[in-house]
């Protein structure tokens, strides 16, 4: 288990109670935590984008998702371990992990008041113990380099909010099929966003990412509208959880909103290569027809691959062979997935949405795999 100082039960009770009871003030525990931080390490604040709202987001999104996991230590402890060493590209040294410990027990403190014991304290203190040693411990391991220069080759403009990004890194940059990677443009720098590449690994090196710029996104608007070819992106090292595991022999449901179609389009082009595939369904939708923009290919790579079962949903004008509504409506009427293995990528809301509707109709809640961050 992952807290040994004390009963892992008692800890993950009084660590999600006590989150729970500051949940609905996050925002500003989150700004309070930044304000501690950069007293307590004035040198942190260098690291961060001079507008820290997005940052702030980002923090909350992954205490969130710990809190989530603190009692699963089979899954939490690999995403500790990857986010320590994307923190690598931040030039973080075990300081830092000290300072960040007393801003968020400092914030906690502030905003749980008299909910603040100290059994509440010592269970905080325990699991930021073993959070912090998780990324300490990979980052002091990882001898590869901290982020990769790569050069912008194309910026393809599909429509004026999408564009299809191709870079080649200096240097191989070894990922797999279904992984993302935090990017930071010149744009807009100290600003990283996690881009998955829509492309299987090839020979040149080369990534493809899909962007769409997103209402007040600050860095998915720079991508799109002012990317350039020769421009020089900075990527951090390979993240997330989302791949196929053929050797299960389960069917596979693939689940896709959007441009979260980009890892799932990876993954189906790294299994066009095998000669023998587990039957994958794949799920690609968006409120019309123009949001399924690659839809097109998906089909061509479904029609010479008996395995991939392709389809389209949209919200309104139906497509050809495909079906109308929302993409959790139209998986749980062609359900039941209980016996398959489930991938889902797209926007926070669709993944919640969709998960949901999953596990309602019987699939198991260990069998879906989506990754956390898909924040602007």
């Amino acid at each position: 288990m992952p807290f040994p100082r004390v009963s892992a039960d008692r800890t993950v009770r009084l660590v999600r109670e006590s989150f729970a009871a500051v949940e609905s003030q996050a925002a500003e525990l989150s700004q309070y935590f930044y304000g501690v931080l950069f007293s307590v390490a004035p040198e942190t604040r260098d690291l961060f984008p001079i507008n820290m709202a997005m940052q702030r987001n980002r923090l909350l999104h992954a205490l969130v998702h710990i809190v989530q996991m603190v009692d699963q230590p089979a899954e939490l402890l690999p995403f500790l371990r990857q986010l320590g060493r994307d923190h690598r590209k931040f030039d973080v040294v075990s300081k830092h992990y000290e300072a960040v410990g007393i801003a968020l027990i400092a914030a906690l403190k502030r905003f749980l008041k008299d909910k603040w014991t100290s059994d509440v304290e010592h269970a905080w203190t325990s699991a930021y113990d073993t959070i912090s040693r998780a990324m300490r411990e990979a980052a002091a391991a990882d001898t590869g380099p901290a982020w990769w220069p790569a050069t912008v080759l194309e910026n393809r403009k599909l429509n004026r909010d999408l564009s299809i990004i191709r870079v080649r890194p200096d240097k191989p940059l070894p990922y797999l099929a279904g992984n993302h990677i935090s990017v930071q443009v010149p744009q807009r720098p100290r600003m990283w966003r996690y881009l998955s590449p829509a492309n299987a690994p090839r020979d040149d090196g080369t990534l493809e990412f899909h962007v769409r710029a997103v209402r007040n996104g600050w860095v998915s608007r720079a991508i799109c509208h002012y990317t350039r070819a020769g421009d020089m992106w900075q990527l951090g090292p390979p993240l997330g959880s989302l791949a196929v595991r053929r050797a299960t022999g389960r069917e596979q449901l693939l689940i896709a909103g959007g441009t979260g179609i980009a890892p799932l389009r990876a993954i189906i082009e790294d299994l066009a290569r095998w000669k023998t595939n587990p039957v994958v369904h794949l799920f690609f939708g968006g409120p019309d027809p123009e949001s399924l923009y690659c839809v097109g290919e998906l089909r061509a790579l479904a029609a010479t691959s008996p395995w991939l079962k392709l389809v389209p949903v949209t919200e309104e004008d139906v497509l050809t062979g495909g079906e109308q509504g929302t993409l959790p409506d139209v998986v749980g009427r062609r359900g039941p997935w209980k016996r398959h293995d489930v991938l889902v990528s797209g926007s926070p809301s669709m993944v919640r949405a969709t998960v949901a509707r999953l596990t309602s109709g019987g699939t198991p809640r260990e069998r879906i795999t989506y990754d956390p961050f898909t924040v602007d």
